[in-house]
C-alpha cells in the first residue's frame, strides 16, 4: 500500500526539477467566507499544471532500457503535456494518446514537446484500447496518467508543498478526476495532520467518484458532458479508488453554471487563469455544492461542505483555450 514516505521519498526526487509553486490569498474571499483560504497555485507549475510532479517521479524511475524503447501515455491533455516535457528533458521517445475533443491548447502543446500524438474519437473508442493497439508490437512503457503508484505519490507533493508552507489547516480541497491527486493530497496530509479534513471536488456531471466514495462500489461514467475537461475520466482506479476511501473525508459535486464563475473570479479577483478542472475547489468555497441530486443518486445522506478556519486549496491547472475563457468571462458577467 502506498505511504507517505513515498511522498516524501518523491518530494526530494523531484525537487530539483519542478516548480515550488506559490501560495495566494484573497482578502475578499476570506471576508466573503469568514475564513482563511490558502491557494496552492499549480497552474504556476510547468505545463500549466500539477500533472508535470506525477510524470516526473514515474518517468525517473525507469530503467535504462524502458527510457531508450520510448513511453506511451493517454490523456485528455495536461498528463499528456507532463508526459511529453518529462520526455523531451530526458531525450526519450513519447506517444501520446489523445481524445479529438480535447483543448487545441493542450494538444499543440503537447505536440510542441515533440511527443507524437495519435487523436481518436471518445465516442467510439476508449484511450485505453488506442494505447494497446498503438503498443501491440512495441515495447513502449505506458505511463498511466493516475491510477499509477509513483504518479500518485508525486501528486501529493504538491499538498506537502502547502502545508509545509502554511501549516495546520482544517480543510485542504483538491479537484477529483481519477483521484491521483486528491488521494496523493490525502495520504500526506492526513501524515501531517490526522485531524485535518480531506475535502475532493468533482462536477456534478461527472460525478462517478462522489458515487463510489459514497456506496462503496466503483462507479463509472462514460465521456461526461463537463466543461471541466480534466475531470472527464471513466472513473477512478484500482489503485486510487481505495486510498480515496481511506484517507478522503467528503467528495463534494459543483455545478456547470459555479465552475464557470470561478473561473471567472479567479480571473477578476486572484488575477490567475485557471482552467474549468483547476478551479474546482474555488466553485465548491463560493457557490453552489450539488448534493441534493448526489442524496438521491446514492441513497445516503450527505452533509455539506461549509467553509470555516483554515482551508488549503489546490487550483490544479491553467491550461485553457482564449475562446473558451473569453465565452465564461463573458457568461459571467
Amino acid at each position: 500500500m502506498i505511504d507517505y514516505k513515498q511522498v516524501l521519498e518523491a518530494a526530494k526526487r523531484i525537487e530539483s526539477r519542478v516548480v515550488k509553486t506559490p501560495v495566494i490569498q484573497s482578502d475578499k474571499l476570506n471576508q466573503i467566507l469568514g475564513a482563511e483560504i490558502f491557494f496552492k497555485c499549480e497552474n504556476l507549475q510547468k505545463i500549466g499544471a500539477f500533472k508535470y510532479r506525477g510524470a516526473c517521479n514515474s518517468i525517473s524511475q525507469l530503467s535504462e532500457q524502458q527510457k531508450r524503447q520510448g513511453i506511451i501515455a493517454y490523456s485528455s491533455g495536461n498528463h499528456a503535456q507532463a508526459v511529453a516535457l518529462v520526455a523531451k528533458e530526458q531525450d526519450i521517445k513519447a506517444t501520446i494518446v489523445m481524445p479529438n475533443n480535447a483543448p487545441k491548447i493542450k494538444i499543440e502543446s503537447t505536440k510542441a514537446h515533440g511527443a507524437k500524438v495519435i487523436l481518436f474519437n471518445p465516442q467510439e473508442t476508449t484511450r485505453e484500447q488506442i494505447a494497446e493497439q498503438v503498443n501491440s508490437d512495441q515495447a513502449l512503457t505506458l505511463i498511466k496518467p493516475f491510477d499509477n503508484e509513483m504518479v500518485i505519490v508525486g501528486q501529493g507533493t504538491a499538498a506537502l508543498e502547502l502545508l509545509k508552507e502554511v501549516g495546520d489547516l482544517d480543510y485542504i480541497l483538491a479537484p477529483c478526476g481519477g483521484g491521483g491527486l486528491l488521494s496523493g493530497t490525502g495520504i500526506i496530509a492526513k501524515h501531517l495532520n490526522p485531524d485535518i479534513k480531506v475535502i475532493g471536488v468533482e462536477p456534478e456531471l461527472a460525478d462517478d467518484a462522489a458515487r463510489s466514495f459514497y456506496t462503496g462500489e466503483l462507479h463509472s461514467n462514460p465521456n461526461p458532458p463537463t466543461i471541466a475537461d480534466g475531470t472527464r475520466t471513466t472513473s477512478m482506479g484500482d489503485f486510487t479508488f481505495p486510498l480515496v476511501r481511506q484517507y478522503v473525508d467528503e467528495i463534494v459535486t459543483v455545478s456547470e453554471d459555479s465552475i464557470k464563475k470561478a473561473v471567472a473570479f479567479a480571473f477578476n479577483h486572484l488575477k490567475i487563469v485557471l482552467e474549468p478542472s483547476g478551479a474546482l475547489p474555488i466553485a465548491a468555497l463560493m457557490y453552489d455544492i450539488a448534493s441534493i441530486n448526489l442524496e438521491k443518486k446514492s441513497g445516503i445522506g450527505l452533509q455539506e461542505f461549509k467553509p470555516q478556519g483554515r482551508i488549503g486549496a489546490i487550483l490544479s491547472g491553467g491550461n485553457i483555450d482564449s475562446q473558451l475563457m473569453t465565452e465564461i468571462l463573458d457568461f459571467s458577467e
